[in-house]
């Protein structure tokens, strides 16, 4: 069984401006730079992109630049989007495809989420595809069918050769923002079935290598108990990555936790 590195992302959502974006990101990057058991990806605003990204080039660091969204095509009369090449020209490293609230607020489809995620893995970047159910569905006792659609969709032209820049964040919809967090062993049955999915759409050798994310409500205090889980692979961040201290502890209950 391959080890997975865990991997914990900071999704600073439309928060921050220049001055409180750069102050975080100093803060997280002077914190974690002599620490390298995890990876780490941060995901500022599009407008701080290149602020943020010039701090990360200007302190050493092995964080990477993130991107909450992208465009499906590489250019033309789409107003208002950006394409992977431009997040590329901006030195950022992975992005997101189909958060719960591109998906819900913004009310993206998975077609189109898996559109963007296609065009991620095709422009050079590493994608993190988001998937997760609703509070009415998880009611209902379709967690794994709605995971199922969605990894299905978003992956449905995903070829074996881009699954080492793939990452998947599971994100139960009623847990993100809310305080609620699902249960250690709601996660990671949700997040074993998940890997089964991958599988069965590649092989087990694939599904062992891709690293499962958690998303929801995630905070310093659950961390550990969450990553202690065996296919829980680190976290997708919310409302915590705001917060210097809160991040990095985290971060470092990744790094630090036994996996069973």
């Amino acid at each position: 069984m391959p080890t997975r590195r865990p991997y914990v992302g900071g999704n600073w959502k439309m928060n921050t401006d220049r001055t409180s974006g750069s102050r975080l990101a100093r803060a997280v990057i002077d914190a974690l730079a002599r620490e390298s058991a995890a990876d780490v990806a941060i995901f500022p605003p599009f407008p701080y992109l290149i602020t943020v990204g010039s701090i990360l080039r200007d302190r050493p660091s092995a964080i990477r630049l993130g991107a909450q969204d992208c465009w499906t095509k590489p250019d033309g009369a789409f107003t208002g989007e950006v394409s992977a090449a431009m997040l590329r020209d901006c030195e950022v490293k992975v992005v997101l495809a189909g958060h719960s609230e591109r998906r819900h607020v913004i009310g993206e489809p998975d077609e189109l989420v898996g559109q963007k995620a296609q065009a991620i893995l095709d422009g050079g970047l590493e994608c993190i595809l988001c998937i997760g159910e609703t509070l009415k569905e998880r009611e209902a006792g379709r967690t794994d069918e709605v995971n199922r659609r969605q990894l299905r969709a978003g992956l449905a032209d995903v070829s074996r050769e881009h699954l080492h820049r793939l990452t998947i964040a599971y994100e139960p919809v009623w847990a993100i923002g809310t305080g609620k967090t699902a249960t250690p062993g709601d996660a990671q049955d949700a997040q074993a079935k998940v890997r089964g999915e991958l599988a069965a759409l590649y092989d087990s050798e694939a599904a062992e290598s891709i690293r499962i994310m958690y998303g929801g409500s995630v905070k310093a205090s659950n961390a550990a108990e969450l990553f202690a889980q065996p296919d829980i692979d680190g976290g997708l961040i919310g409302g915590a990555s705001l917060q210097a201290d809160d991040f990095v502890a985290i971060v470092r209950a990744a790094a630090s936790t036994p996996r069973r």
